[in-house]
């Protein structure tokens, strides 16, 4: 069976190719330390869909860090660039609070076809595997399917679920569900919501209320409810306008990212992490279960440039 970091690596092919090849085409061999040579990094980081902001700031970082070790070669220049991508990555940490005697809620947002739904149930799996006890809410009432495919993700996983009619109150399916977990020793609850309502703004103060729910259902001492928002990394630097309406609304902590593997524009890891100060947490490269896993930022660049 293929490591994780081999499937990492697999699935960062096409961004391989757009990025890491060209930064090494255009660095040559016996690379001179110009204005040139920095220019054309830039715009390779910006082609691979980094941002111009983000471009700037590792071009920078990386000619300051030669410069100041006198550095002469390809290897050593790229070398100083992975540097300045692990160290923009980990500047956001995932952080969970613990409480011993209630559950761990997590709220997983975002548009639909973005994968939530199965995220959920892999998280689940993984969750599972480790001995934990797993409950998922089926909370998008708005998509008649959504409810069945979470049946099939619990069944497959392990886990337990609550569910209810199409059409019914999802702040109210949050709400059974913690209730629930709480009386059944649930370590953890993975709750589903709807990614498509007939307006944005319905969407949002729906997913509000879901919010507020569950906080009533937990109790006023409990540890606050996790959000992760779910984005299909193919949609590059237009998921970060959705990520902002997600965050305006419900606040997001961390981020699912999926469908890396269909993407030649994986710099949009790089652009999550500096744009929003929201971290990546998992991080999906295809379609069974064990691809997708906990995203960590060395990893991903040594995958990257591997």
């Amino acid at each position: 069976m293929r490591s994780f970091f081999q499937k990492l690596k697999d699935g960062l092919a096409k961004t391989h190719k757009g990025l890491t090849d060209k930064i090494k085409e255009s660095i040559g061999l016996k690379p001179k330390l110009d204005d040139a040579l920095f220019d054309e990094l830039e715009a390779t980081l910006i082609v691979a869909d980094c941002g111009l902001d983000l471009a700037v700031t590792l071009t920078k970082k990386t000619r300051e860090a030669c410069e100041r070790d006198n550095v002469a070669d390809s290897e050593g220049i790229i070398l100083r660039l992975k540097q300045a991508m692990s160290e923009v990555l980990r500047q956001t940490t995932g952080k969970r609070a613990m409480d011993n005697g209630r559950p761990c809620v997590t709220v997983f947002v975002g548009v639909n076809g973005a994968g939530k739904t199965t995220s959920i149930g892999k998280i689940g799996c993984h969750y599972v595997r480790a001995g934990k006890k797993v409950m998922f809410a089926a909370a998008d009432t708005f998509r008649a399917a959504a409810g069945e495919q979470l049946e099939i993700w619990a069944e497959r996983a392990g886990a337990q679920i609550i569910t209810s009619q199409h059409g019914a109150d999802p702040a109210a399916v949050a709400f059974d569900a913690v209730s629930a977990a709480k009386a059944r020793g649930i370590d953890e609850v993975l709750i589903d919501t709807a990614g498509r309502l007939q307006t944005k703004s319905n969407l949002m103060a729906e997913l509000s209320k879901v919010r507020r729910s569950v906080d009533k259902a937990l109790g006023g001492d409990a540890p606050a409810p996790r959000v992760l928002l779910v984005m299909d990394a193919t949609t590059g630097q237009n998921g970060l306008s959705q990520a902002l309406e997600f965050t305006k609304a419900v606040g997001v902590d961390g981020i699912v990212l999926t469908k890396l593997d269909g993407t030649a524009k994986g710099g949009i890891v790089l652009a999550i992490a500096h744009t929003l100060r929201i971290p990546v947490e998992w991080i999906g490269v295809g379609e069974s279960t064990e691809d997708l896993e906990t995203f960590d930022p060395d990893e991903f660049v040594e995958a990257l440039f591997a």
